[in-house]
């Protein structure tokens, strides 16, 4: 039986040929091919060579010639059954079962693909007549010249036309149907052609066979400025990706390529010369198409239109994909200016201005930070609360465990930085202990300014929580049972924090509390004062802002707590597979997801 193509061509996406040839012949990189001693024939002088952009090894010496199935037929003796079984199991695939169905799918594609060729090249040729004249002079307005227009075999579907009445001819009506090229009028019970009065995009799939199309109105009109083929047996709008037929072929040139949103983009662009450029055929990106992409190119460049829309969509795709990325497959991210797409930004500017635009790339989490970034108010502590939750919930979402403890330690840091930074005279308005000249106001000098910086965020937390219990009694008198379950990391700050909740249970005066305080811990006391920035925050807030704001502090220790704990269990799991161990930390983790 034949293995369907769709089987073969993934066996060779996941394997390259260097890969396979490799563990034969030693090989050398000699440009974008490697050269190695021919498996074939005894020699001295190198004369094998293998191309992983074309897929292919070619033996000067003999004129062996071929992929990988042949290669390993060949030097293993085996037949292509077990040659597929063979690479099918190292690229950890399944091995394939052959059904009846299977050979009725084949025939089915088979006439699929071939109705699709007669489509794209009838209306490709038609393009030229004087009946398209219109459609034509559109493309050269547009910029594409007759090279790029024939290359990318774009046509034109003029109302009238008689193809359907031909294809009668050779296939059913039912086979016709399956392609989705033409529906059934209500009106007139008559097949009307998908695509009338508009320019038509060829959607190739991975192995160059068109199996879809887009396609564009020339005319002012209130019908839809695109279309796309509806989904068939053989096209799955979340799985294809249009010129990635041509694209993948430059992916030993370069490690990236340029993802924008529409069928002109991409003709554009390519126009121009830069030929690494695709689209996500007709649909927002999906995983799957993410994950085909990172087969041939590590770092896809999102480009999409720079209006409100355009960078809201691409928000929402950084977000949706950001689980994926790891330490080998990133995702940046370069908007266009002014409100421009790239077709209008290249005709406008040049190649040359695109290349230098796109040199300015964002990687995934630096544009979902800025992003977020944006639409906070950086001097209200309480929508800083809220994006730090946002962006923990982002990071913890990742895939990759190594990758999310980096990235997370990374959004953290940076919203350490958000926090208002004192630069003037220490403000002890709120001071409780004894008279504001008994505590020397210290400049900013550069000593104090690397102290703040290296405090660590569990400090900031517990500094701020002690501030507020000392500058806030009958607050801290409330949550007492909240603030008992927690166990501050700093010896020094959790014995400070017991005597407060001791004395405050106690029903302890006011002056007796401050006097113990002073006696015992004096040094504390002045060390929360000048580092604490939150002695700002709380500046005219009401009774019920600071309650809301210890409960935030309250949450945040919580987390830092459990993210200690996490670090923890991960350590240890890494030498020891313990059960329970690795239940916590499940819990743990789910715990800080719902936060």
């Amino acid at each position: 039986m034949k293995y369907p193509k769709e089987y073969l061509n993934e066996i060779k996406l996941r394997l390259k040929v260097s890969h396979v040839v490799g563990k034969t012949v030693q090989l050398k990189k000699r440009g974008k091919e490697f050269i190695g001693l021919s498996p074939f024939k005894n020699e001295k002088t190198p004369s094998f060579t293998v191309n992983d952009e074309k897929e292919f090894y070619h033996c000067f010496s003999t004129g062996e010639h071929g992929n990988i199935f042949d290669f390993l037929m060949k030097t293993k003796s085996v037949g292509f059954g077990e040659a597929v079984k063979i690479l099918a199991a190292e690229a950890g695939m399944q091995p394939y079962r052959f059904t009846n169905f299977d050979q009725k799918k084949e025939l089915r594609y088979k006439t699929y693909k071939n109705i699709f060729i007669e489509y794209r090249d009838y209306f490709c040729k038609l393009l030229y007549s004087e009946n398209c004249k219109e459609a034509l002079d559109y493309l050269y307005k547009r910029g594409l010249k007759k090279n790029i227009i024939e290359e990318f075999k774009l046509g034109y579907v003029p109302w009238k036309n008689n193809l359907y009445e031909e294809l009668l001819k050779k296939y059913s009506e039912e086979e016709i149907n399956s392609t989705g090229l033409y529906y059934k009028s209500d009106k007139t019970n008559k097949y009307i052609d998908r695509f009338n009065s508009r320019i038509i995009f060829p959607v190739n799939n991975i192995s160059g066979d068109t199996i879809a199309f887009g396609g564009r109105i020339i005319r002012d009109s209130k019908l839809a400025k695109y279309i796309n083929s509806p989904e068939t047996e053989f096209y799955k709008k979340g799985s294809m990706i249009f010129n990635l037929d041509k694209a993948k072929d430059l992916r030993s040139e370069t490690d990236e390529v340029l993802i924008v949103e529409g069928y002109m983009d991409v003709v554009s662009v390519y126009a121009s010369g830069i030929k690494n450029v695709i689209a996500n055929s007709g649909t927002a990106l999906t995983e799957k198409q993410i994950s085909l992409i990172w087969k041939f190119f590590s770092k896809p460049i999102i480009c999409l239109d720079g209006d409100e829309s355009g960078q809201k969509a691409a928000l929402r795709i950084g977000e949706r994909l950001f689980p994926l990325i790891n330490e080998k497959n990133k995702i940046y991210f370069s908007i266009m200016p002014d409100g421009k797409d790239p077709d209008d930004y290249i005709k406008q500017n040049g190649k040359d201005a695109m290349l230098k635009l796109l040199q300015q790339k964002e990687i995934i989490q630096s544009f979902i930070w800025n992003c977020h970034l944006s639409k906070i108010n950086k001097q209200d502590p309480y929508e800083i609360s809220k994006f730090e939750k946002e962006i923990k919930k982002l990071s913890y979402s990742i895939q990759d465990e190594t990758l999310k403890k980096y990235v997370l330690e990374d959004f953290l840091e940076k919203i350490k930085r958000l926090t208002p930074i004192q630069t003037s005279k220490r403000n002890y308005s709120y001071s409780p202990f004894k008279k504001r000249n008994d505590y020397k106001i210290l400049n900013e000098t550069k000593v104090l300014h690397q102290k703040k910086k290296d405090l660590s965020k569990i400090q900031i937390i517990e500094f701020s929580i002690l501030f507020i219990i000392l500058n806030y009694l009958d607050i801290a008198s409330e949550k007492l049972k909240d603030l008992s379950k927690i166990e501050f990391m700093s010896e020094k700050n959790e014995s400070l924090k017991n005597t407060l909740i001791s004395l405050i249970s106690d029903g302890t005066d006011k002056n007796a509390i401050f006097l113990k305080i002073n006696s015992s811990y004096k040094k504390i006391v002045e060390e929360i004062n000048e580092n604490s920035n939150i002695q700002i925050i709380v500046q005219n807030k009401t009774h019920q802002d600071i309650i809301d704001l210890m409960d935030e502090l309250i949450q945040d220790h919580i987390e830092q707590e459990n993210l200690k704990k996490i670090e923890s269990l991960e350590k240890k799991l890494i030498n020891n597979l313990d059960e329970n161990s690795y239940s916590e930390l499940i819990k743990l983790k789910s715990q800080l997801n719902r936060d």
